[in-house]
């Protein structure tokens, strides 16, 4: 092969390279929280702590916990103690049914939101 072949297979495979598929944007998932998903605790937590797939804004993120009644439960700021988690502390809270809804905006600006439950038992 000529030294003109090499150079244009050797552009044609750069080229092709640079125009291959752009990059993968995944959207934010609930990866796993404490308290876990549908679970049942014997001591209410002192907060719920959500850790997603990825980093997510803060800034733009909102967790909110609800008793069974549907009321919205009184809780503290919103933390961010690591790039992909959040952490919401709790007042307190009785024995019942809890949900927490939650909806984060990832780094990649990605929206998506979620909800769980836990169960506080009487002790």
């Amino acid at each position: 092969m000529s030294s003109d072949r090499v150079v244009v297979v050797v552009l044609i495979v750069l080229g092709v390279g640079l125009l291959g598929p752009p990059p993968a944007h995944a959207h934010t998932f609930l990866d796993h929280a404490e308290p876990r998903v549908g679970s049942t605790v014997t001591t209410a937590p002192a907060a719920v702590s959500l850790t997603f797939t990825e980093p997510v804004e803060p800034s733009f993120c909102r967790v909110d916990v609800q008793d069974a009644h549907g009321q919205r439960i009184t809780a503290g700021a919103l933390e961010n103690p690591k790039s992909d988690e959040l952490r919401l502390p709790l007042p307190s809270l009785a024995p019942g049914d809890y949900t927490v809804h939650w909806v984060v905006i990832s780094v990649d600006t990605h929206r998506t939101e979620g909800r769980f439950e836990f169960t506080v038992s009487a002790p």
